[in-house]
């Protein structure tokens, strides 16, 4: 398989885990303000909030459950940080919240893994 096709059809997976991350958050009483977010250095696959909670979320989305413990290993978390500061930098009436960086792993047919606080700014 040449690796545009390959590469395709990843991205394909990652927004559909995205899309159902969209909703397990919505379920869990968030509002997903914006998405997919690109900046230089780094990219925030969503950003929610519920109430004063600012929550930028990254998603990995795997085809089997117990690749999810790698891909959790993998976040780039530098990169996400950098990514949020320039989005509040853009976003200013959001910087008074309380802000938090989340997790959420999702493999077809199991519940997705929503690790909370899942990393600090330090």
């Amino acid at each position: 398989m040449p690796n545009s096709s390959k590469r395709t059809k990843a991205e394909h997976f990652g927004r559909k885990g995205e899309f159902w991350a969209k909703i397990f958050l919505s379920l869990k009483g968030f509002r997903v303000i914006d998405q997919r977010f690109r900046a230089r250095g780094g990219e925030i696959d969503l950003i929610a909030k519920r109430g004063e909670m600012l929550v930028f979320v990254e998603v990995k989305a795997r085809r089997k459950q117990e690749h999810l413990g790698e891909a959790f290993e993998a976040v780039r978390k530098d990169r996400i940080i950098s990514a949020a500061q320039y989005w509040l930098s853009q976003n200013p009436q959001y910087q008074t919240r309380t802000i938090r960086f989340d997790v959420i792993g999702l493999a077809p047919l199991f519940w997705p893994v929503h690790i909370v606080d899942a990393f600090q700014t330090n």
